[in-house]
């Protein structure tokens, strides 16, 4: 056992993916322990039973458990890259409502009894032409340099991108795909998407970043 926050997590989630992705920014260690879905841990459950990654369990006892927070926890102890000074709640809000709910018909269309996500493809479109046409004045949300909106949105568009990568890389959307690529290729998204072995009771911590 460690006196560090545990983070719960799992590597392929978005959600788990932008909560990595400030914390490893901001520098503060916790314990890291990756789940499976489908075996979830009982330390996990019993801290947040809704049962969704992240989880942050810090050694107070506190729970965060929204990706969000998590993030702004995060940085709230450290913002070495002054992402907290770049929030355009507009376009989060608009990432995790319509756009998750079209990126999740597109690319399981089965779940929801569609024949095809084609539909909602174009819905989730509406969404990238508004970041198209923000990213055309400067490579990223939060400007110059990337921020919190950019890692917020992020790990979503690189889901739906990754549905069907041919049909995006052919769309008219220059800006979108030049940002998304460089943060696909950044230093921090590749240490973030590390794989560790999943946890179980007893195994050494993993301290991250």
């Amino acid at each position: 056992m460690t006196d560090l926050p545990i983070l719960y997590t799992f590597r392929r989630c978005p959600y788990a993916m932008r909560a990595r992705m400030a914390v490893a920014v901001s520098g503060v260690t916790v314990e890291l322990r990756e789940i499976v879905l489908r075996d979830k841990p009982n330390e996990m459950l019993e801290a947040s039973p809704k049962g969704t990654v992240p989880v942050l369990v810090l050694p107070d006892g506190q729970v965060v458990e929204e990706s969000i927070d998590i993030m702004r926890w995060a940085l709230v102890q450290s913002d070495p890259e002054c992402w907290l000074g770049h929030e355009a709640s507009d376009l989060i809000t608009a990432n995790n409502g319509p756009f998750k709910q079209a990126l999740d018909r597109y690319k399981y269309p089965h779940r929801y009894g569609l024949a095809n996500g084609i539909v909602h493809r174009h819905a989730a479109g509406v969404h990238l032409e508004m970041l198209e046409n923000r990213l055309m004045a400067a490579p990223y949300l939060a400007g110059s340099k990337c921020g919190f909106t950019d890692i917020a949105i992020f790990p979503f568009v690189r889901q739906f991108a990754a549905t069907d990568a041919g049909w995006f890389m052919a769309q008219p959307l220059p800006a979108v795909q030049n940002w998304l690529s460089s943060l696909l290729s950044s230093d921090l998204f590749t240490h973030i998407m590390t794989r560790y072995k999943p946890w179980k009771a007893g195994d050494a911590p993993i301290c991250f970043p």
